[in-house]
């Protein structure tokens, strides 16, 4: 006789949890195909539950083919597919519980965040919109953000920019493929060598073919794009290197796009600059027509705020409207009217100001510690001056992967500068330290366990 424990869950009556455990032992191989289940009187009473309970469940699996029903004779499995349930490879190891790491210098830190204000600001909109929040968006994001975003790219990016270019997105990741799907999947995309994996992750999902673009003190180098039609690069602050590209590249980068090819201007962490005010957008420079420049707030305020943007040229805007207009705006109204308020009454601003301030004093502190460790002799700090991270140079035989293991094994997660290579496997003795994230407190005890590696 069948038996299971039927137990009462919230919103799901005893036929369905008796229906699931009958369906779950034909799947399983334990019911064979042919064999008669019980009487519905039976099974009811057996189980001491009612017998439209059983019934009800008999009544579904039939419905769904599990079993079939012989008129006098009672009710009978049905031959279906068995499901051998199977262990994938790292759950069939023993598991392990993850280590607890002393640090972790590849996360993004998230402090700060003025939850006061925008808690307000969200109140407001609520307030202030109500219904009119379920409504339909334009598919571009709403005008109040374009606008927003408009006079903060000319305030503080040197950018004249028509609010009717701009395009909303649920982060970078969407608005890439976007551009693929906008300016051809038959096009050559080149990358920075060394540079962000996850891009070119994204355009080999899609199907396009990349290419490394090489790269000097100045940032790309224009012979090295061959016979690409697109440059993805990021001339503000170039990450991992850290390099700013001079105005006398950005200008040779815009001399070879004249021909009828692109620039996708990735402004990745241009906001974070400590030496002097964010070094003028390279858009601002092109007056052919041919930058398309993409930013984000995942960075400047919270990895999980997926608001991100992209500036299309005129005539390119024109034709995604004619030939992607149908794509819907993938960030919600609450939030695009939270973020267009944060950004016009100038809190945006004060945030950045606030955070720079703080970014520095951090990094001071770790620089300090560095330079004071007892084997500071054999680092060297490079690429200070932008940005959230910066490049540790390590004199030592290690290899970066035994380096790097050693570390991780010590209970500090790091990244070598040769992992952001694509095509070259060679050491660079450099480690990429992102600090936003870091414990003062945390580095002074990791800096003991490297001078056991060192």
């Amino acid at each position: 006789m069948l038996t299971y424990e039927l137990k009462k869950s919230p919103g799901v009556p005893l036929y369905e949890a008796l229906y699931r455990c009958i369906r779950e032992d034909i799947l399983s191989g334990a019911l064979t195909p042919g064999e008669k289940l019980p009487s519905k009187r039976a099974l009811a009473q057996n189980l001491e539950v009612s017998k439209i309970t059983v019934e009800t469940a008999y009544s579904q699996l039939l419905s769904e083919g599990y079993i079939r029903s012989e008129e006098k004779r009672g009710y009978f499995v049905e031959a279906v597919e068995r499901r051998v349930r199977q262990l994938s490879p790292a759950a069939a190891k023993e598991e392990i519980p993850p280590q607890k790491l002393l640090l972790d210098l590849t996360a993004n830190g998230t402090e700060h965040f003025p939850f006061s204000v925008w808690s307000r600001l969200q109140r407001e909109v609520m307030l202030d919109y109500g219904e009119k929040l379920l409504a339909p968006l334009p598919n571009q994001g709403i005008p109040e953000l374009r606008q927003a975003i408009s006079q903060h790219l000319a305030a503080f990016r040197g950018m004249h920019v028509d609010p009717e270019n701009i395009l909303i997105g649920a982060g970078t990741d969407f608005l890439y493929n976007l551009l693929i799907q906008l300016l051809g999947r038959d096009k050559i995309y080149a990358v920075e060598e060394p540079g962000y994996g996850k891009i070119r992750k994204v355009y080999a999902a899609a199907g396009v073919t990349c290419l490394s673009a090489a790269m000097d003190e100045k940032g790309v180098r224009p012979d090295s794009l061959g016979q690409a039609h697109v440059l993805h690069c990021s001339p503000s602050h170039h990450f991992p290197s850290g390099l700013v590209t001079p105005v006398s590249r950005r200008m040779e980068l815009l001399s070879w796009a004249k021909a009828g090819k692109w620039i996708i201007e990735d402004d990745y962490d241009s906001e974070f600059r400590f030496d002097a005010h964010p070094k003028p957008a390279m858009q601002s420079l092109d007056f052919e027509g041919r930058v398309i420049y993409m930013n984000t707030f995942s960075k400047s305020l919270a990895p999980s705020i997926r608001i991100s943007y992209m500036v299309l040229p005129a005539a390119l805007m024109e034709e995604f409207r004619r030939r992607l207009g149908f794509y819907s705006c993938t960030v919600p109204s609450f939030e695009q009217y939270t973020l267009a308020r944060f950004l016009s009454r100038g809190h945006f601003e004060k945030h950045i100001n606030r955070m720079r301030k703080f970014y520095r004093s951090r990094r001071n502190a770790v620089v300090s510690l560095l330079e004071n460790c007892v084997f500071s002799e054999r680092l060297s700090i490079l690429e200070l001056d932008a940005g959230l991270h910066f490049l540790l140079q390590i004199d030592t035989a290690l290899t970066d992967r035994e380096l790097t293991q050693r570390l991780e094994a010590k209970g500090i997660r790091v990244r070598a500068l040769s992992d952001y290579y694509h095509d070259s496997q060679a050491d660079t003795h450099c480690l990429v330290v992102n600090y936003s994230g870091l414990k003062e407190e945390a580095l002074a005890r990791a800096l003991e366990e490297l001078t056991d590696i060192m």
